[in-house]
């Protein structure tokens, strides 16, 4: 399971009543399946944004590790960082980045230089 895929199932799971892309196609079928075309980044900036507020709401116990085994947890399992208060501020990079900043940012340049994004695996 990569931490990539916790992203997309604790969105699906929590914000999409478990109907992946049905709340947030942009987002969840474009971006996470193959590529965001450049015409859809205006939503899509839209939907990472809103994901971002309602994951306020949710706690960090309600990561979604593995979407088709609700039992599993993170192999660290409720040992976080202080700082992670909600599922808004649980996710970082490898590098140590915030995932929803990284989103944002690689959305605007994309916009800005007018190319798809996709998102690949090292």
């Amino acid at each position: 399971m990569t931490f990539y895929t916790v992203f997309f199932s604790s969105i699906a799971y929590n914000l999409e009543d478990n109907n992946w892309g049905t709340k947030f196609p942009f987002i969840m079928k474009e971006l996470y399946a193959k590529e965001l075309q450049v015409e859809h980044i205006p939503e899509a900036l839209k939907e990472i944004n809103l994901i971002r507020e309602l994951f306020k709401e949710y706690a960090p116990n309600c990561v979604i590790w593995d979407i088709e085994n609700l039992e599993k947890r993170p192999p660290w399992g409720d040992n976080i960082a202080a700082h992670i208060t909600s599922l808004s501020n649980y996710f970082y990079t490898s590098d140590g980045e915030d995932l929803f900043e990284t989103f944002l940012k690689a959305l605007e340049t994309a916009a800005r230089v007018n190319k798809v994004i996709t998102i690949k695996s090292l």
